[in-house]
């Protein structure tokens, strides 16, 4: 499996910084080492978030973060990619017409649910406007569907700190009630009091922000990348000519990555 090397970095990073500054500050690592103050933050936060939104979309949203260290599908150069299909596409409909497409538009293409839905309505001969609302309105919606769990995410890094709080206020409680019988509990009982507390940032901070932020980054490429597949669809449907169908797809790339009829490959290197 490819991992998104950007955010394995960010990750090693993060643990790095965290573990110079305990192991600076103390010898007693194992205090940083609570498992009913764990328990507390990460079941309090799956329960709170079970109840806000529906079992079948938290799951999908913890999905999301176990693949929140893969790249994106969508980058520079599969963009490009797209756009030199449209282009062969193109050729084969000033040829062939629109029946010379079924045999390009095939298997390959039923893993991807927009590009099937728009192979499918383009062969139907679908053209124009008809078209073009069609195409936008599954972009739109398949985006607002899919940002659901960037919202839970997000929704979850709000809770963490909550119940880390909540662990923190229990754990003062049991402390104070000790305290009368041996006060010199009471630094101790501090300190475990407040591990939820930094679990609960930690969880919240580290791990479920930056993957809520990151699934919805990946949702707004998506949706761009289906956008730009929508007005290729759209002009090959009515047949346009060569240069207007590769300047109008080149306005959605870098200008890097511009696509030439004449050089067949884009201008620089997708570094």
């Amino acid at each position: 499996m490819r991992l998104a090397l950007e955010t394995v970095v960010g990750i090693l990073l993060g643990v790095a910084l965290f573990v110079f500054a305990v192991v600076s500050s103390t010898d007693n690592y194992l205090m940083f080492f609570h498992v009913p103050s764990f328990l507390m933050v990460v079941g309090g936060t799956l329960a709170a978030t079970m109840i806000s939104f529906r079992g079948s979309s938290v799951v999908a949203a913890l999905g999301e973060l176990l693949r929140a260290i893969r790249p994106f599908e969508v980058s520079s150069r599969s963009l490009y990619a797209e756009v030199e299909n449209i282009m062969r596409w193109a050729k084969i409909v000033k040829r062939k017409g629109m029946i010379g497409l079924e045999d390009e538009i095939g298997d390959e293409y039923a893993r991807d649910p927009f590009l099937k839905f728009a192979g499918e309505t383009l062969l139907t001969e679908y053209k124009g406007d008809e078209l073009r609302r069609m195409l936008t309105n599954l972009a739109e919606t398949t985006y607002d569907r899919n940002m659901t769990q960037s919202h839970i995410l997000r929704t979850m890094g709000a809770f963490a700190p909550g119940f880390g709080m909540l662990g923190t206020v229990i754990g003062l409680i049991i402390m104070l009630d000790k305290m009368g019988s041996d006060p010199s509990e009471l630094g101790r009982g501090l300190a475990f009091a407040l591990i939820t507390t930094l679990y609960g940032v930690l969880l919240a901070q580290f791990i479920l922000k930056p993957a809520a932020e990151k699934a919805r980054q990946k949702q707004e490429i998506l949706r761009f990348r289906n956008l730009l597949l929508t007005e290729g669809f759209v002009m090959l449907a009515e047949n346009k000519d060569y240069m207007l169908i590769q300047d109008m797809l080149n306005s959605f790339l870098d200008p890097s990555m511009h696509f030439s009829l004449v050089k067949g490959k884009p201008e620089q290197s997708d570094g």
